[in-house]
């Protein structure tokens, strides 16, 4: 069987993305001075937190970044086999950007991949199937290979086309390409066999654009466009390159980084023709097809054997698994056995359970997740933000997504989020920009917030509106809703702050006493 490297298609090609909820998260932010003063016994909590640096994006969780740092560490050294990490803390304690910054601080280009416990199951695939795939994304190749290509500018294209013959109604079809490539040297002449000329129309390549096009495959790819051309407009989001130096005809190093993933499916799944056939095969497949391990096993053999020639270089991403006690028990022996395989990323899971029941079976375990893979996890712990933190987390948001608030509007958003959710405070930015705008205004203010607030409700409040309205909405039987499920409801949202501050204090001091 011949694997296919060279020309992959990947999903992981770099594009802009849009800005999300982690967009401004660059690293942990941590001071490696930090080491030196361990052990220090005058270090303050106000001393100790002058060691991080609230710019890479991460407010707060002192703690967890410092354990974080740690395990970035023994990451480099690769000293983490075998091992995956487990973020436990409450719902809105900043996990996902934890994970994300781990990720950014051990390579700003480190692949990361998002799976949710809920993902997996799917009545097309198997539930390992799913996560095998998501360990695959994680694992990119950097392969380098050097290839004859023709590289320059596109100073002309012309595309020679004749009458077809079969055609009833004189349609014209194309014979070849000529296109004239530039460099820094001289020009040359092409023609092209027509063929090539859906690439040159997927790729949009236009005069002025520099391209490189192999002679053995035929493959081409659009570099950018011309820096001759950077004055032609005043706003532009092109991106330019320099004009290509020495001969139109050259070797050139190539570089493509590929996922094992997008390598299973180019593999899996080739194009073997353009013909009626070949494209209602592929919209007729009846489901997802799962890829074979004969394949793999292939496929990992190929990867090696250019690992060995020096032609590629693997990156071990990241693959982040969120509510990770969504999972059930074949996940986690499955996982057992994945994490300590040679091509294994680095798996971060996140759960805000307790005490909860593994899925699939009745055993009431830590987090719930089995004992098993429990063993094999480090964990760190994250803790509630409190309102200055909130502060901080809502003015970096507010950058990120370039909205001006006043002074007064933040400390009342993050009021908000004190009392309701970080996420839920988040949220109310965008409405109220929106709200500010229709007035006329360019920053918001206390008013703006009050009036998105009152349009949108929270989970408690929403929750705190059923327990109240029981009788209106469609539910449980009312007996039950009445004598069981509304008193429970209505004593936690009739705690006041101070009783819930005692309650978390005692259960802190509690297990602060269980450490020990």
């Amino acid at each position: 069987m011949q694997i296919k490297l060279a020309n992959v298609n990947t999903s992981s090609d770099a594009k802009k993305e849009r800005v999300n909820i982690h967009s401004h998260i660059k690293g942990l932010g941590v001071n490696t001075n930090i080491y030196l003063h361990e052990n220090d016994v005058n270090l303050t909590d106000e001393r100790y937190s002058m060691f991080f640096d609230n710019s890479c994006g991460l407010v707060g969780q002192f703690k967890a970044r410092e354990a974080s740092l740690f395990l970035v560490d023994l990451i480099k050294e690769k000293k983490l086999a075998g091992k995956c990490i487990l973020l436990a803390g409450p719902s809105g304690s900043g996990k996902s950007a934890l994970a994300i910054g781990i990720s950014r601080e051990i390579n700003k280009k480190m692949p990361f991949v998002y799976l949710s416990g809920s993902e997996v199951y799917s009545n097309e695939i198997k539930k390992t199937e799913v996560i095998l795939e998501a360990f695959r994304k994680s694992i990119h190749i950097k392969i380098k290979d050097e290839k004859l290509v023709y590289e320059g500018e596109v100073v002309d294209m012309v595309v020679e086309e004749n009458e077809c013959l079969y055609s009833l109604n004189k349609a014209k079809q194309i014979n070849a390409i000529i296109i004239t490539l530039k460099t820094v040297k001289g020009a040359k002449t092409l023609r092209l066999a027509p063929k090539i000329h859906e690439q040159i129309v997927r790729e949009k390549i236009k005069i002025g654009d520099v391209i490189y096009i192999e002679t053995n495959t035929g493959h081409v790819k659009r570099l950018g466009r011309c820096n001759v051309y950077s004055k032609e407009y005043d706003i532009e989001f092109d991106e330019y390159v320099s004009l290509p130096k020495g001969e139109v005809h050259k070797k050139k190093e190539v570089v493509q980084q590929i996922s094992l993933h997008d390598i299973d499916l180019a593999n899996a799944n080739p194009t073997v023709g353009e013909d009626l056939a070949s494209v209602l095969n592929s919209y007729l497949r009846p489901k997802k097809t799962e890829i074979t391990e004969k394949l793999r096993i292939e496929i990992n053999k190929t990867v090696n054997k250019f690992l060995e020639m020096g032609l590629a270089e693997i990156i071990p991403g990241v693959l982040y698994i969120d509510e990770a006690h969504m999972l059930d028990i074949e996940c986690f022996s499955y996982l057992n056995r994945a994490i300590e395989s040679p091509l294994a990323p680095i798996v971060i899971m996140a759960t805000n359970r307790g005490i909860c029941t593994v899925k699939g079976t009745e055993n009431i375990e830590p987090h719930g997740i089995s004992v098993d893979l429990l063993d094999r996890l480090i964990i760190v712990k994250t803790f509630p933000y409190t309102l200055k933190e909130i502060v901080q987390i809502l003015a970096l948001r507010a950058q990120t997504e370039k909205i001006n608030i006043s002074e007064e509007g933040m400390n009342y958003l993050a009021k908000i989020g004190s009392q309701s959710s970080l996420r839920f405070a988040m949220l109310l930015l965008e409405p109220s920009r929106i709200i500010a705008s229709i007035e006329g205004k360019t920053v918001i203010d206390v008013k703006h917030i009050e009036q998105a607030d009152g349009l949108f409700m929270d989970a408690k409040t929403s929750a705190h509106r059923v327990a109240e309205q029981f009788n209106k909405f469609v539910s449980l039987n009312w007996f039950t809703f009445a004598y069981n499920v509304r008193p429970n409801v209505n004593a936690y949202f009739k705690m006041d702050f101070a009783k819930k501050s005692l309650v978390r204090a005692e259960r802190r001091r509690s297990e602060r006493n269980e450490s020990r």
